[in-house]
């Protein structure tokens, strides 16, 4: 890789942010946050803490951030007063009910004022003396990750069993890094069936620290998307480093591998740890591709997309927990491709894509969902005459999506007006 490669800024981790904020409230902000996300969910997840310490409001409405009510349900149940948690109308279908009943188990009182087991819900928060409890991770990891991260706040501390295998475990085990990094004493299981978490005593003094968000390697799906579809252009994400990540979702460059996507890691020679991702396209593919998202199933919208346009056939498993997103992304994906020409078949627990041409079509509906915006906003390197419906959806994790591929798109027309260097 050369230095004049294209740079591209890749937005902080909000998976990050948003635990770090949480961690830095309940330990009295011993944390100076660098490099925090500016997405809206991060932004939200701090309004709403402030709120919380400030007391201004009991009201605490959360738009159709998942992951910002299930941290923020887990917080206010444990912290004495009468609260309201409550969102949009998808956020409202969202399940919540693993994590209720497991606070519920440990003596928290709270109501569902509409239907059981969702938003909105009327919170009496105490802080509970039981220590140990069960919770369902099927639907979410978000649901073990709320509980861990309240652990250190309760008397005993806590200890977390499993009831079935966690979706998205990865996520489980950066909430377990996080703790640690925060001097919270935390362990796991050998079959990571239970976690527990100790307390913090009352007179303990924990060390001011300087933390460093990482980039976002969910984010940095669509730019890899981006060079398999324009090979020949070499793109460099600062910052961005897989060795060293605490992100489930650096298999990105694993899958992208398989499409085509090269990836070197670089240490700049003047700072030591300081490093960024730079991958190019070799146009190379194969005729067909298959793995279990159940991991990772933020990255299967960019895969999918992706394979759709290469013609590629498709096989993907560990599909379940995408219908419960920000839309039913599946559905939103089979419904847009196949405006453009492109059949998905589906079945509760995998969706296969056959191979086809894809054609252009006059616009793309987002769903109201940041990452099927991105996913076929990649698209639009190709095609660029699409629209791409309420293109403001990516805001909510990479608000300079459209920016960033603006440069891409710019560096590959500039790229295909000399011969491709190798």
């Amino acid at each position: 890789m050369k230095t004049n490669d294209l740079h591209i800024q890749l937005p902080a981790s909000k998976s990050l942010s948003n635990r770090w904020l949480v961690l830095n409230y309940i330990l009295g902000s011993p944390f100076m946050l660098k490099h925090l996300s500016d997405a809206d969910d991060t932004q939200l997840m701090a309004a709403l803490l402030s709120q919380l310490r400030h007391g201004s409001s009991n009201l605490f409405y959360c738009h159709n951030a998942g992951s910002v009510a299930r941290f923020m349900l887990a917080l206010l149940a444990v912290s004495p007063g009468q609260w309201r948690l409550t969102g949009d109308d998808r956020l409202k279908q969202r399940p919540m009910m693993p994590l209720i009943q497991c606070l519920r188990d440990m003596g928290c009182t709270i109501v569902c004022t509409e239907e059981e087991g969702y938003l909105p819900l009327d919170i009496t928060g105490y802080i509970p003396q039981h220590r140990m409890v069960e919770i369902d991770p099927n639907e979410s990891s978000q649901y073990v990750s709320a509980m861990m991260l309240i652990g250190c706040m309760l008397p005993n501390g806590l200890t977390l069993t499993l009831t079935d295998r966690a979706a998205s475990r990865p996520y489980i085990e950066m909430t377990c890094a996080l703790l640690s990094q925060a001097s919270i004493k935390n362990s796991v299981s050998p079959n990571r069936r239970v976690y527990r978490v100790e307390a913090i005593p009352p007179s303990t003094r924990l060390r001011q620290q300087v933390i460093n968000i990482e980039p976002d390697w969910s984010s940095a799906s669509y730019i890899y998307a981006a060079a398999s579809l324009v090979p020949g252009l070499r793109i460099r994400m600062p910052g961005l480093s897989y060795t060293q990540s605490v992100q489930g979702d650096r298999v990105t460059k694993e899958l992208f591998a398989q499409l085509g996507v090269e990836t070197q890691e670089l240490r700049s020679p003047y700072r030591t740890n300081t490093r960024s991702i730079a991958i190019i396209g070799t146009g190379k593919h194969p005729d067909s591709f298959e793995y279990n998202f159940i991991d990772c199933p933020d990255l299967l919208p960019a895969v999918l997309v992706t394979c759709a346009a290469l013609g590629i056939r498709a096989r993907m498993r560990g599909i379940k927990n995408l219908r419960i997103k920000e839309s039913d992304r599946i559905q939103a994906l089979k419904e847009e491709l196949h405006k453009m020409g492109a059949t998905i078949t589906q079945t509760a627990t995998e969706v296969r894509l056959a191979p086809a041409h894809l054609t252009p079509c006059d616009s793309i509906c987002t769903h109201s969902d940041h990452r099927i915006a991105m996913a076929f906003g990649v698209l639009t390197l190709l095609f660029p005459d699409m629209v791409i419906e309420d293109p403001s959806q990516v805001s909510k994790s990479f608000p300079d999506f459209w920016k960033q591929l603006d440069l891409i798109r710019r560096a590959a027309a500039a790229e295909s007006k000399q011969p491709v260097l190798r």
